[in-house]
């Protein structure tokens, strides 16, 4: 039996994103976008106009992506240090922008066809009703985006290898909402050029033309932001100079080979490795941590593996 306990030699878990300020703004965006959806869904169909009623659809699935957003940071707080979770529950505000950009996605497609079937089908619309919902619901979006401004992202300044390849530590999760609020404010840009058109040149398709233009930029973001997520997600290898300097540490000393590399991210802002080595001069595994201690790694492990016949043809191929 062991009279002492095992804590000296144990690390946290807890590698989430914790971003307090971004997620009390979001709670009062959600309030905000909340009230505008229902405003501009009701004045859409009552004057008829397709971008509006595409904004207040849009708004609709932002609604739903900020309450994804805000669920993502309760239960990565709450289930930080549960050991069910074997890095951490980091990856938990990166699938909350995961989840948010395929529902961008999907609100774009949505936002297409209906236009589609706008331009082959024309409606009456009452402009001046709904311009005056149009500008307000732009508004709302410029306020909701200025309060997210800042926060979906961390400045920070690195000096050590491990971030030379990063200019700031993202949230995807309130990154996601961001883009949310940003497709709203396209959107509202869209139906009131759309609206303005339509009323003093009388061209009515413009307005369902504005939302494919919608629908194409609003698709763009989205695919962009799936595009960042899921290497984290899928726990991609990374090929990028950090693996190669890690590789290069290592066999800088000694006549230590790397038979082996994985580094990947376990959250946005932290980093894992697996390394096994070869060597003929085996160490503890505490003198590899030390020489790869520059690159702040959240979690090593290392294996070594003791040459013994092959080392002069490793040393020649070296």
């Amino acid at each position: 039996m062991h009279a002492n306990t095992l804590q000296k030699w144990q690390h946290s878990h807890d590698f989430r994103v914790d971003n307090i300020q971004g997620e009390m703004q979001t709670r009062r965006v959600l309030l905000l976008t909340g009230s505008m959806m229902l405003i501009e869904i009701v004045a859409g169909f009552a004057y008829g106009s397709m971008a509006l009623l595409a904004d207040g659809w849009h708004m609709g699935t932002h609604v739903a992506a900020f309450a994804i957003t805000l669920f993502a940071y309760q239960y990565a707080r709450r289930y930080a240090q549960h050991p069910q979770f074997s890095f951490g529950t980091g990856k938990v505000n990166v699938l909350g922008g995961f989840a948010s950009a395929v529902a961008l996605a999907v609100v774009a497609l949505i936002i297409g066809l209906e236009s589609i079937q706008r331009l082959i089908h024309p409606e009456n619309i009452h402009f001046n009703e709904a311009l005056i919902v149009a500008v307000l619901g732009l508004l709302v979006n410029l306020f909701s985006a200025w309060l997210l401004r800042d926060h979906h992202h961390h400045h920070h300044e690195h000096d050590h290898p491990a971030h030379d390849h990063h200019e700031h530590e993202h949230d995807h999760n309130l990154r996601a909402a961001y883009f949310h609020v940003l497709a709203d404010a396209l959107t509202s840009i869209l139906a009131i050029i759309a609206l303005l058109i339509g009323k003093y040149a009388g061209i009515i398709w413009i307005d369902a033309a504005m939302g494919l233009v919608g629908m194409g930029i609003i698709m763009v973001w989205a695919l962009g932001l799936l595009k960042e997520t899921s290497p984290i997600l899928l726990d991609r290898n990374l090929n990028d100079p950090l693996r190669k300097k890690i590789q290069q540490k290592i066999e800088q000393d000694l006549d230590n080979r790397v038979v082996d590399l994985h580094v990947w991210q376990i959250s946005p802002n932290h980093y894992a490795a697996i390394v096994v080595l070869v060597t003929d001069s085996p160490q503890e595994s505490s003198y590899y941590k030390q020489l790869l201690h520059e690159f702040e790694l959240a979690h090593l492990s290392i294996e070594v593996i003791r040459c013994e016949e092959q080392c002069v043809q490793l040393n020649l191929a070296k």
